[in-house]
């Protein structure tokens, strides 16, 4: 493997499998530095709960899921319940729209095959596709992924869809304050070369903080001269984005380490021009 990295300092924004990301680091040669910029996940067990039981009592005319994460910790939960062939065949009753590759790998370890999915990884791709099918009163169940998602739950209602219901199977939370000065200022006094992220809201807590703080244009100038900003997926460059800061590298496949390798060849290139 070439050492696209050598010398390279790389902020780890993603606290999930940052030990892998590591490692596939230092195989390029760089040095990587956990920086987590998003909280610990955590399944709201009531509202899960309640939101299973409601789900298989009344399977919806469609079910959207966000992510195979979700998927997978309503099951685990529909499974201490006692309700996991409930579930299923709730699901099999349904029209499934999933986005991203992991949703879709979730749902084919089970057995089931969406009817839609996106084009390209993203809740707009998903809505595009959707756009070929009749929501007229039409009752609809929106797995969501640790935050809301307005633009999805606003083109519903405006589809003409009699019920909507969310299941949360996971929130995310801001990291610990102390977590955050250690980025921006890694950042700021630019000691990194590179950050990664891997979900939209690591973005958003950081630019909170630094707007917080007053370092906000700073920090932003440091992410289009000095420090190289990496988006996991279109989702999470999206957010970028919104935030007003450019993500240099953006892998073609939605993979933390096609993210790493991705952001080596960004590096290797720019020291060949």
């Amino acid at each position: 493997m070439a050492q696209n990295l050598l010398g390279k300092k790389v902020a780890l924004a993603g606290p999930r499998k940052s030990e892998e990301m590591s490692m596939i680091v230092r195989k390029l040669g760089g040095t990587p530095l956990l920086r987590p910029a998003q909280g610990t996940v955590f399944v709201d067990d009531e509202h899960l709960k309640s939101s299973i039981e409601a789900w298989v009592k009344s399977p919806p005319d469609w079910t959207i899921l966000t992510t195979g994460m979700g998927l997978d910790a309503i099951f685990q939960a529909a499974e201490q319940l006692e309700l996991e062939e409930e579930l299923l065949e709730a699901l099999k009753q349904s029209h499934i729209a999933a986005r991203g590759y992991k949703t879709v790998n979730a749902l084919r370890k089970r057995n089931l095959t969406p009817a839609v999915r996106d084009d390209d990884g993203s809740t707009s791709g998903l809505i595009r596709e959707l756009m070929n099918y009749d929501l007229q009163g039409k009752r609809i169940l929106v797995q969501l992924h640790g935050e809301s998602a307005p633009r999805l739950m606003a083109w519903l209602k405006e589809r003409g869809t009699s019920e909507i219901k969310e299941v949360l199977p996971y929130r995310h939370v801001p990291p610990q304050d102390t977590d955050l000065e250690e980025l921006l200022e890694d950042i700021l006094q630019q000691r990194i070369d590179a950050v990664t992220f891997t979900s939209a809201p690591q973005i958003r807590f950081l630019t909170a903080y630094a707007e917080k703080h007053g370092k906000l244009a700073v920090m932003k100038q440091r992410f289009e001269k000095d420090v190289v900003a990496a988006a996991v997926g279109r989702v999470t460059a999206q957010a970028m984005v919104e935030e007003g800061v450019t993500p240099k590298v953006i892998p073609e496949e939605e993979r933390m380490g096609s993210m790493i390798v991705s952001l080596g060849k960004y590096f290797a290139e720019k020291e060949r021009v």
